[in-house]
């Protein structure tokens, strides 16, 4: 018996050494002290951080898991802390903002987000984000967190239920457990709609603190249902959840802080702030995430001026940031007058006037908030119209590097301050021993250059450490539908990348066009800069297990005319190797 025990103890010991993960070498981001740290090991067993020393100190067994952190930044797992998942970030996902339910009904958007939640989570990875805060979900959302929070390789989840409000778009209503808002104007339907989200474990509880009218009423407005403010609030605290509150005016933000809200999920956008507010934000511990993008994408999409990067184009799912193309062709069906009447007012002076103003006083109230000592958290309100999941939150830490911010703030913001927000600070957020091994590897010093953020040589979720290109998989589908979106957007690197070096271009059945990826730059360089109003619709996808045939409509070559064509891809080492086009 005793021979036994000293071999289980000696399995148990073995298995604990291979369960350990050595970065050594590498240069630590601490980001509560703000310094890098150089020649730094960290030791990783079971999803946790053990240790954090000095190389010349950590002796490294010779079956131990080792990576080769040399020339590389370590930093915390990123947190987007406001996205939602009820929206997927295309142009059918809001129809109470903008309706094209002909087009798309709504129901199917709904589907689309529980489908594909999982494969958004893959991109968040991808992005270097290990966990997002969802801050307005709805009851079915909630239960697919639960089933995924079991894969330990996505990242982490937090979520509030739906959004107890004081206002509820029409199109939002009766839709049973997919209703995203829960219209509260009395102090006995506030403590309801926590009641109501207990069973479903939210992890937090949101209020969309909406007032109408001009100045004068809305502030009446405010008054008048902060006795509801105030019921959902108290209800929430009493069962131990925090509190997320959207109001984007100084009065309401404020009555919401003096009666308990924990965090502001965006800035204050009609009025530069005074001390006084600042003060009371910093003395109250309340968190505040400015959103500073989300509403340009709004008025860049109605306008249609919104312009995707190289990087947005290939780290945003394909199939929603190819959604936002479609205005283009959806001026020519019923909805053409509703898509005209958008696109000249927000092209007009007066919006673009009050979209400067509003900015403006968003920037400016930022940069008074990280002087004055409140807790900044980045976040994009990703989902919503033209802000993509994943990829917008580069775009916003950017804005936030506009307004005077340190790099150094900026990284706190996405790593230990979004932390704070439920009391998670001492579980992740920073790169100490007892945390959860969330981080990520970059090939170069992201406070030197916020852009180094997305130059990703590892991303480390619960110990597991990921390559960035492998998460997503790539699918035929994925490699057609992001070279149509940068066709559409005429982006010659993003159309190039899911081709093959040695791509085939030709006539069918077998007439070649050309070879190579250079030689198809050429031809596409020159088209996409002799039309500027180059698009193509897909009329017809058909997959197959070795193609994919796409009936497509290219207009902006010939005026007034559309050019109607066939397009099948062949695929090799996920790849386009080879396209036929008919006629």
């Amino acid at each position: 018996m005793k021979k036994f025990q000293l071999l289980f103890v000696a399995v148990l010991c073995f298995g604990c050494i291979r369960a350990q993960l050595y970065i050594k070498n590498v240069t630590v981001a601490d980001v509560v002290r703000q310094k890098m740290i150089p020649s730094q090991t960290v030791v990783i067993n079971n999803g946790i951080i053990t240790t954090v020393k000095s190389s010349k100190q950590v002796r490294i067994p010779k079956n131990a898991q080792i990576v080769n952190g040399e020339g590389k930044f370590l930093i915390p797992g990123m947190t987007d802390s406001h996205i939602h998942f009820f929206q997927s970030g295309g142009l059918y996902t809001r129809p109470d903002a903008f309706d094209l339910r002909k087009q798309v009904p709504y129901e199917k958007e709904i589907s689309w987000g529980h489908d594909h939640m999982e494969e958004l989570l893959q991109y968040y990875l991808k992005a270097g984000i290990t966990s997002v805060i969802d801050p307005g979900a709805t009851y079915q959302f909630l239960r697919l967190r639960d089933s995924l929070r079991k894969k330990e390789s996505l990242p982490s989840v937090y979520m509030s239920g739906p959004l107890i409000t004081t206002y509820e778009p029409e199109v939002f209503k009766n839709l049973g457990k997919n209703e995203p808002f829960r219209l509260s104007l009395t102090v006995e339907q506030a403590k309801k709609m926590v009641q109501e989200q207990l069973p479903y474990r939210p992890d937090f509880i949101k209020i969309w603190y909406i007032v109408l009218g001009d100045a004068q009423q809305k502030e009446e407005q405010a008054r008048k249902l902060e006795p509801v403010i105030k019921a959902a609030i108290d209800e929430a605290h009493k069962n131990n959840l925090k509190v997320a509150v959207h109001a984007t005016e100084r009065f309401t933000a404020e009555t919401a802080v003096l009666n308990g809200a924990d965090y502001l999920v965006h800035n204050i956008e009609n009025e530069i702030l005074g001390k006084a507010f600042v003060a009371l934000l910093k003395s109250r511990k309340v968190i505040v995430c400015p959103t500073l993008t989300v509403m340009d994408n709004y008025y860049d999409t109605y306008a249609q001026k919104k312009q995707y990067t190289t990087y947005d184009l290939e780290n945003s799912h394909p199939e929603s940031i190819g959604s936002m193309y479609d205005l283009k062709h959806l001026e020519q069906t019923s909805d053409s007058a509703l898509i005209k009447k958008y696109k000249t007012r927000f092209n007009s002076a007066q919006i673009q006037s009050y979209a400067s103003k509003t900015d403006s006083i968003r920037r400016i109230n930022l940069k008074m908030l990280a002087e004055g000592g409140v807790t900044i958290a980045a976040g994009t309100d990703a989902g919503n119209i033209g802000t993509q999941h994943a990829a917008s939150f580069l775009d916003e830490l950017l804005a936030m590097k506009e307004t005077g911010m340190t790099n150094w703030q900026i990284l706190e913001s996405a790593t230990i301050n979004p932390a704070k927000i439920l009391n998670k600070e001492t579980r992740y957020g920073s790169i100490d021993e007892g945390k959860a091994a969330d981080l990520v590897m970059l090939n170069a010093n992201p406070v030197d250059n916020l852009k180094n953020l997305t130059d990703i040589n590892t991303v480390f979720k619960n110990g597991q450490p990921f390559d960035p290109a492998k998460i997503i998989k790539i699918t035929p589908e994925i490699l057609v539908q992001q070279q149509l979106n940068a066709y559409n957007a005429r982006n010659i690197d993003a159309f190039l990348e899911p081709y093959a070096e040695d791509v085939e271009l030709y006539t069918f059945p077998n007439t070649l066009l050309s070879k190579g990826k250079e030689a198809m730059r050429k031809t596409y360089e020159t088209m996409f800069s002799k039309y500027p109003d180059l698009h193509c619709e897909i009329k017809q996808r058909i997959l197959n297990r070795t193609s994919i045939i796409d009936k497509e409509s290219v207009s902006g070559v010939r005026p007034g005319q559309k050019i109607e064509a066939t397009a099948i891809y062949e695929f090799k080492d996920d790849k386009i190797s080879k396209v036929y086009f008919l006629q």
